[in-house]
Formats: C-alpha cells, structure tokens, sequence
C-alpha cells in the first residue's frame, strides 16, 4: 500500500486553521432541544427496521434479531447534538464516538429510505429555524469554487489511493455484488467515451479531471484531450500518470475553471462535476457546455441524482456533508437536467441509463479498502476523527443509492448540425 503522507490526519501547522473534522466542539448543552430531539428520534425510530439500544438497556425501534444494531452509548451527547444542530448534529456525534453500529450502511439504508418523513409534517416548518444557512463563502463564485474544490481533494492524493481502484476513478461505475472494481470502473469510463462519440481525432474537452482515468483513456482511444480542473494535487498526478502512459503529447491538462474555459470541441464529458456546481451556477455550467461545443457535437454526462420534491425542499440547507466532505455541493435532479438542456443549449437529450446499484455497491467496496487499508494500514486507529468523518461519509452515500433515494444517470446530449446558441 502507498505510504500516507505524515500531515494526513496530523494537526494542521498553525499558520493555517485546522480543519472542521478536527475541531470538533465539545458536547453542546441545549436542554430544550435535547429533549425536543429525543422525542423526534424516538418517533421516527418507532417504525423503524433498526434496533437503537441506550446506554443503560433501554431499546428503540421495530427491528428484530437480525436487524441493522445502532448502539448510543452517550445518550446525553447523542441528544444535545441532535438538539442542536440536526442533521449536522447526527453525523458529528458518530464522528465524536457517540453512537456506534456494526453495519453502518446498512443502519443508515432505512433513515435514508424514509428520509422525506423522519420529521413529522407540522415540525417540518420550522426547518429553516434549525437549518444553519450555506456560508456565503461556499458560494461557487471562481474564487470560491477553487477554494472548495480545493477542501475536499487537496487532502491527499495517496488518501485517496487508501481506497480507489488502480484507475484511481473517484465516481460510480455499474458493479455487480461482487463484482471487480477495476474492470467496472473501465467499463464506466469506455461506455461514457462512447455516449460522446470519441474516437481517434476527435477533440474533446473533459470538465473535471480527476486524477487523469478517462483523460488517459480517450487518449488511447487517439482523442486530442483537454482537461480541466481546480484541484492542484490532482492535476499533478494526473499529469505524471498521463506520461508514464506516453499520452503527453496527446493530454493538455489545466488548472482552469471551467466557465473559463476557450475553444471548440466536437465532443464533452464530465463525470459527476455537476453536484460541485451549486444551483446559482446551473445554467452557466449548460451554457458553457452548449458555448464550447461545435455544432454536431455530443456532450456525455454523469451526474448524481435525488428526486425533484427533495430537492426543492432541501436546496437552501446547510448539511454534513457540506460542512465536512462536500462545501458548496448540491445534487440536481433528473428534472433539473431536463430543464437546464431545454432551456440553456442548443442540444437535445438523445440518450440515458442509470445504474444507483451499482453505485451502491461501488461506495460497498470503497469503504471495505478504505477499512483495511486505513484503519488496518496505519497507526490512526478506528477513533481517528478523519476515519470515522471518512467512515460516515462512504456508508451514508451507499445507504442513499441502496434506498433508491439517490441514483446515478449517464445522460448523452447531440447538437444538431448548423444549431448553435452561441452569444
């Protein structure tokens, strides 16, 4: 296994503030809100298949034996958290060590499938009250956008390495149970080349590098790459991975933004960029796309989904996720795709395939490397407040694709010949 470079988990150095994950604040004492979110969460764990087991014996929710097990051990932390801050509270307080499960995706799977009605009706009003609003700093204006990018993949690139694929694909790929990630992650890559009609001679441009996977492919396929992207760690390694293949004369990679971005292109991917763009930010991502693509061009998109009427509902919140994985993240929805296309291209939607399980099961696997590799592989230890954060993170995103409450679309766009909206 690659050896992790010693900051990765270390504090920061002083001149820097350290990161969220590893200042968390101590328990917080809100006595109403406690008790107000111990009533909640006994509710919604009342129909529950889950057993919540209390410190002290008592037991919650309708599961049985064989049940997914959530064990609080610091009920009074557990609930003043919650109480506090929601959402973020729930997630912060398995960070802490405040509750444990053996089997955390599959615990989390039921929250998510019920997720729009945990909260009764007539509280859900006072979402705003409890919600913290996104800081204005993780508004994906250029600066900020670079800024936020740089938060989630600047950590390292030999952490990531700790559970990807030799591909080191950072996305979902179409995996069976079981099946081998490496050979998906392949397929995934070749099948979204293929949406976009890339072949030898075709000029494309990829918006979001990554560490280089599918700049490296289509360049074997003797495409003339652009790629871009925000992250300085990736665009280091993607450009060393891309001359040990021998494609440098073939790969132009740029720390570029992509409504920066010059040229015309025949075709465009972009692999699961779209959920770091921010609703604010939509319809200049598809005018962008539309701008730099020659007419007869194809566009080949993957992008993240969760239903229409969650989003709408949720679009304005502050969550974990963005406070501690993803700043200035949102997932659209199918039907913002569609509206986006029609409303902000020259292009129409000529082609879709989803494939949530098998996304399932691809977050399945990267939490199975990242625990034998991480918590087995150093000397940080389950407790570490990097690993549980990281923990928490893979198994709450594969219980939102195993309830179906989130999927993962490949969507292919044509221009027609002589249609162009350029202005």
């Amino acid at each position: 296994m690659t050896e992790l470079p010693a900051h990765v988990g270390r504090p920061a150095p002083t001149s820097a503030p350290p990161p969220p994950w590893q200042r968390l604040d101590r328990p917080p004492h809100a006595p109403v809100r406690a008790r107000l979110a111990e009533r909640l969460f006994r509710h919604a764990v009342r129909t529950l298949p889950v057993r919540v087991a209390l410190a002290g014996g008592k037991r919650l929710g309708r599961g049985t034996a064989g049940s997914p097990l959530m064990r609080i051990d610091r009920p009074g932390e557990f609930f003043h958290r919650l109480g506090l801050n929601g959402k973020i509270g729930f997630g912060e307080s398995y960070m802490a060590g405040d509750w444990s499960s053996p089997d955390l995706a599959a615990l989390l799977t039921p929250f998510a499938a019920r997720m729009a009605g945990l909260v009764p009706k007539p509280l859900q009003v006072l979402r705003s009250s409890v919600d913290a609003p996104q800081p204005d700093a993780e508004r994906n204006t250029v600066s900020g956008a670079r800024s936020n990018i740089h938060r989630h993949y600047d950590l390292s690139n030999d952490f990531f390495a700790t559970f990807l694929d030799e591909t080191m694909t950072y996305s979902g790929a179409p995996l069976t149970p079981g099946g081998d990630l490496h050979t998906a992650q392949l397929s995934k890559l070749d099948s979204i080349l293929d949406l976009a009609g890339v072949e030898a001679g075709t000029r494309l441009l990829e918006i979001g590098t990554g560490w280089g996977s599918l700049a490296i492919r289509a360049g074997q396929r003797g495409a003339r790459v652009t790629t871009v992207t925000l992250s300085e760690q990736q665009r280091a390694l993607a450009v060393r991975r891309l001359a040990e293949a021998g494609l440098s004369d073939r790969v132009d990679v740029r720390l570029a933004d992509y409504r920066d971005t010059e040229g015309t292109y025949d075709a465009v991917v972009s692999i699961e960029m779209i959920e770091a763009v921010g609703a604010e930010y939509w319809p200049t991502y598809f005018r962008t796309l539309d701008r730099l693509l020659v007419s007869g061009g194809r566009v080949a998109l993957q992008a993240i989904t969760m239903p229409h009427d969650r989003l709408l509902a949720t679009k304005n919140s502050y969550t974990w996720i963005h406070k501690y994985v993803f700043p200035g993240g949102l997932l659209p929805s199918v039907e913002v795709i569609e509206r986006n296309v029609a409303a902000n291209t020259a292009m129409t939607l000529a082609e879709r395939r989803a494939f949530g399980p098998g996304y399932a099961e691809t977050l399945r696997q990267w939490g199975q490397r990242f625990t034998e590799r991480w918590v087995d592989g150093t000397d940080r230890g389950s407790d570490d407040p990097l690993n549980r954060m990281w923990e928490f993170y893979l198994a709450y995103s594969e219980a939102g694709f195993r309830s179906g409450y989130l999927d993962v679309w490949q969507f292919g766009m044509h221009k027609q010949p002589g249609d162009d909206r350029r202005g």
